[in-house]
């Protein structure tokens, strides 16, 4: 599973220019699932996300984590960050989940999230989308789980 997050000041996404999901102060999350990730998997990502300590406390430093400042959180479902670009010119999806299983731990995912009490948009799994961010920072990680 590849994650890749950024905190932002407000995130959106739309599908056929129809709004499905806003959020304010907090994490935008950009995840892709690939054919070996199990429910384990994902049960990682979201406990290291959940209190990764990327925003600021009152000095400035990145001490404080999405719970300790209740952000919002928009989830995307990004195959494409399966992809891999080491031959060639055009990317190998050969890592990516197939589609069925990769929503299933996607649902999964986004269901996690939502047990911290965090308040969490989503994009549509499969859709193609079109969003928009305010990066705060800019701050960005991308996190890799096996």
């Amino acid at each position: 599973m590849k994650v890749l997050i950024q905190r932002v000041k407000s995130a959106s996404v739309k599908v056929e220019s129809n709004l499905v999901a806003q959020i304010d102060c907090g994490l935008l999350a950009f995840v892709g699932i690939e054919k070996d990730d199990i429910i384990d998997t994902v049960e990682k990502a979201v406990k290291k996300i959940v209190n990764l300590r990327i925003f600021p406390d009152n000095s400035g430093k990145m001490n404080k984590s999405i719970l300790d400042t209740q952000g919002e959180m928009l989830i995307v479902s990004q195959f494409t960050l399966c992809g891999d670009c080491k031959k060639g010119t055009r990317p190998s999806f050969d890592n990516a989940a197939p589609p069925d299983k990769a929503k299933s731990l996607y649902e999964d995912f986004v269901k996690k999230i939502r047990s911290y009490g965090i308040k969490t948009g989503t994009g549509i799994f499969g859709a193609m989308m079109e969003v928009n961010l305010i990066n705060d920072g800019p701050v960005t990680f991308m996190l890799e789980f096996s």
